[in-house]
């Protein structure tokens, strides 16, 4: 059985990297589809069910827990063996009931469903004053024989029609056409749905059940001494300072500009946001030589030549600095040279395909550098509302091919805004320029339409752009979880004042993230950014109910937190992580998301506390004992939402998707995840997990699965979830 199971895992994590390189359709036929991964699977829960026999075991929980497994697994057999699933492209108001599905790598097969479908009409709803799609709807008639039925789906909004399941899958690119999934399953979805309801009841018993492992654990640690260990982390923080640029706008009226809203990023918000992003985007911080952002945004577009002379562009690249005689801070001038670009070869091969870490660094400054052009030209300053008749509304930048429909005034008024602003700042005549700002202001709100975001989230930005606040507390917890290291180690010290630390950095996390909730409208678990803030606030949550619950070991808990939570609000700073705020992709726009995406969260930060424990029981040996107690109370609740969030993740995709288990590399690895820290619960049938030393040794190898699931596959793999 433990063969079959380690062959198992590693085929999964073998089958995702051999799908980036040959792609789905090679790795669902030749792998996922195949009989022999099958076999593997009814191999795997024979000797399991033989296994438990020859045990005696009899504790129903523990029975109906894997019995619950083995229903999934068979519910899974039955759609591999009885369901289908297709594509049927409506288009004008031509009936259609045939469905295109693909049966291998290169085959098509065409089913006939026993009623025709026609459309209705198709449309693609955008968040208002923006391009970003809000939904897709497709209105279609079903014609079955005599009768007609009118039907409408859109993103998370299934429509059943005899036991068929439409989905939106695509559009034409002219709005003209819909695709749409179709999914019949009428055997595998109602057996693995009841396999999910057992399982997730019995994985909720292995908490509460009075005479269960993790009851026991907890009466073990009641009735434990305090717990004390050592870990040192240095963390370095360098601030560069120098003299201030020539030519700037006046602070007062750079304010006044910050203050009025902008399309930036398909969101409607002030033009602050849209500064301060550009200023560290390009300078790598929120100011620049004493300047708030939106002086230095109002200066490089009043003042072009004299800030092109500016060491404003932050260059990282050590290889690129050297071989462009380039210092940390360069101009934009700098890039230019007789009469050249010299970043124009390199960008050739870069288009080539050559993306080594050099070409890549080249590729990101000329990003930049694109930026500073684009603000020259005025792209990015759509800062010009215009409701028309229809009721939409449609925001402008002063420099751009406007549609005819617009009124000629409209158009002449967009265009002499800025030349008017420049004139006057010319001329010194700053009253004049706050005046004109203040008419800009004015007009957003009688034009901008039911876009302009509410006055309590335009506040809530406001508070949110005022200070760093994610950036404060990575730096603050770091550094108070290395000192409560060394507290606890010294053993001389009330950890009361750490524990209300603690407590007031959750209420500050608490307050960054209620502020993003209120400015985007959604829960703050849409990105890579923001999953990453989660994971810091619900370790800092489950530390605090765990000290709320038992005295024993807290000081170290509190320690365990301020680090955990600092290194992941440190995580959120890499620069993979896009920190900037934006509406949700339609697919995304779903309660259940919420919920799959907060269980899973929770288990990463449960299972994160299992690692450090894992660490430290390594390092200190004297101490492995009691962190393996701690460590185990913290796994069950881990497995627990662990395997809550993946299967209600599967719940989302088949309302969403028509799939409920697509072996898409990030449920492959959430699936191979569980399977690894399953195997810490069986020390029973596996007596060498109760040696401390073994089970933080497993422990600490089980968090490098957690780090392929969040970060390798979101970054370095393909699939659905490459949005993360």
């Amino acid at each position: 059985m433990i063969v079959f199971y380690v062959l198992l895992i590693v085929v999964m994590a073998a089958a995702t990297i051999i799908e980036n390189i040959k792609g789905t359709p090679f790795v669902q036929q030749s792998i996922y589809g195949s009989w022999w991964f099958s076999l593997l699977w009814a191999l795997l829960v024979a000797l399991a069910i033989a296994y438990l026999l020859k045990r005696h075991v009899r504790r129903w929980n523990i029975l109906l827990l894997h019995a619950a497994m083995a229903v999934m697994l068979f519910g899974a057999l039955l759609t591999h063996l009885t369901a289908y699933q297709g594509i049927v492209h409506l288009r004008g108001d031509q009936p259609s009931n045939e469905v295109e599905e693909m049966t291998s790598m290169t085959e098509t097969t065409h089913r006939t469903l026993p009623f025709y479908i026609r459309l209705d009409k198709f449309e693609k709803l955008n968040h208002a004053g923006t391009d970003a799609a809000a939904d897709y709807v497709t209105r279609f008639v079903i014609m079955d024989g005599p009768r007609s039925v009118h039907a409408q789906v859109s993103m998370n909004k299934i429509y059943h029609y005899r036991g068929i399941q439409f989905y939106q899958a695509s559009y034409d690119t002219d709005n003209q056409g819909s695709y749409l999934s179709v999914n019949s399953d009428p055997w595998g979805i109602p057996v693995t749905y009841t396999g999910y309801a057992l399982f997730f009841f019995a994985l909720l018993w292995l908490l509460v059940d009075p005479k269960g492992t993790f009851r026991n654990l907890c009466r073990q640690l009641a009735a434990s001494d305090s717990f004390g260990n050592a870990l040192g982390v240095i963390l370095l923080l360098c601030l560069s300072l120098s003299v201030k640029a020539q030519t700037t706008v006046p602070e007062e009226t750079a304010d006044r500009f910050g203050h009025l809203l902008i399309n930036y990023n398909e969101r409607i918000c002030p033009v602050q946001t849209f500064a301060l992003d550009f200023t560290e985007k390009l300078n790598g911080h929120r100011s620049y030589k004493g300047f708030k952002a939106e002086q230095v945004l109002l200066s490089w577009i009043f003042y072009p030549q004299e800030w092109n002379n500016e060491p404003f562009i932050k260059v990282k690249n050590k290889e690129m600095r050297k071989q462009f005689g380039l210092p940390s801070y360069a101009s934009v001038n700098a890039f230019f040279r007789d009469g050249g670009y010299i970043l124009g070869p390199t960008l050739v091969e870069y288009g080539q395909g050559n993306h080594d870490a050099f070409h890549k660094a080249c590729a990101d400054i000329d990003g930049k550098l694109t930026l500073v052009m684009q603000l020259r030209q005025g792209e990015p300053l759509a800062l010009f509302p215009y409701t028309f008749k229809d009721g939409t509304t449609q925001w402008f930048s002063p420099f751009e091919k406007y549609p005819h429909r617009l009124p000629h005034e409209q158009i002449l008024f967009f265009k002499n805004v800025f030349p008017l602003l420049y004139g006057q700042l010319m001329q010194g005549n700053t009253g004049a320029v706050d005046e004109i700002l203040t008419k800009i202001g004015e007009y957003q709100q009688k034009e901008g339409g039911n876009s302009l975001p509410s006055a309590v989230a335009y506040k809530a930005e406001l508070i949110y752009n005022a200070c760093p606040l994610a950036t404060i507390l990575f730096m603050v917890n770091l550094t108070l979880g290395i000192l409560g290291i060394i507290l606890v180690f010294w053993n001389r010290f009330s950890f009361l004042p750490l524990k209300i630390l603690l407590a007031l950095s959750f209420a500050a996390l608490t307050f960054l993230l209620a502020l993003r909730w209120i400015i985007t409208g959604n829960i703050p678990m849409g990105n890579g950014y923001e999953t990453m803030l989660s994971v810091a606030w619900m370790t800092q949550l489950a530390t605090l109910i765990y000290i709320m619950c038992t005295r024993k070991g807290s000081g170290l808990m509190t320690a365990f937190a301020f680090l955990l939570s600092g290194f992941f609000l440190l995580v959120s700073h890499l620069s993979m992580m896009d920190p900037a705020m934006g509406p949700l992709v339609p697919v995304l726009n779903s309660p259940l998301l919420s919920i799959h995406v907060s269980f899973m969260m929770m288990s990463y930060a449960l299972l994160a506390l299992t690692f450090l424990c894992g660490v430290m029981g390594l390092v200190s040996k004297r101490r492995a004992e009691p962190l393996q107690l701690l460590s185990r109370i913290f796994l069950y609740p881990a497995i627990v939402t662990l395997g809550i969030g993946i299967f209600l993740g599967a719940v989302w995709a088949n309302v969403s998707w028509g799939n409920y288990w697509s072996w898409d590399p990030k449920e492959t690895w959430a699936l191979i995840t569980f399977m690894i820290y399953a195997v810490a619960l069986h020390t029973q049938s596996l007596p060498a997990l109760k040696r401390p030393r073994n089970y933080h040794l497993l422990m600490a190898l089980a968090f490098l699965s957690i780090v392929m699931t969040y970060f390798g596959v979101n970054y370095f793999l393909s699939g659905m979830h490459s949005y993360a």
